[in-house]
């Protein structure tokens, strides 16, 4: 995968496109534990284990798609979901005045850690442009 460099133990769960062994997807059956702030029949919304704002949320399809690059039309609907939803946790969370950003990473010289497409909502500080 490129440049990526990621701790040894890490590959297993965050790099492995097999559904079983996806970390989101283990989320999304109760498998591994996490702070859901919301929920519905086709997406999951948990606070990310390693904030990079005070407000850091994760937006994931409970469908396992591997990434952006990986969508089809059938998956607009839960994309839109995603979209709503984000608008909605973003007012929830009391940053919706003052401005956040929703951003999810496509491979891995994007920066994106696990194999499962999801979404960054962030929020609760002044962010910098270009992002880093």
């Amino acid at each position: 995968m490129g440049s990526r460099q990621p701790l040894a133990f890490l590959d297993e769960f965050c790099y492995n496109t097999n559904i079983m062994s996806c970390l989101f997807c283990r989320m999304v059956s109760g498998e591994i534990k996490t702070e859901i702030v919301f929920q519905s029949d086709t997406i999951l919304c948990f606070r990310d284990i390693n904030p990079q704002a005070p407000v850091h949320i994760l937006l994931i399809p409970k469908k396992h798609i591997a990434g952006l690059n990986d969508i089809s039309k059938e998956d607009i609907p839960v994309l839109g979901e995603i979209q709503t939803v984000a608008q909605l946790l973003a007012k929830q969370e009391a940053i919706d005045a003052t401005g956040y950003r929703l951003v999810t990473n496509c491979g891995a010289d994007a920066g994106q850690a696990v194999a499962h497409l999801h979404y960054h909502l962030l929020g609760g500080r002044k962010f910098g442009w270009p992002p880093g």
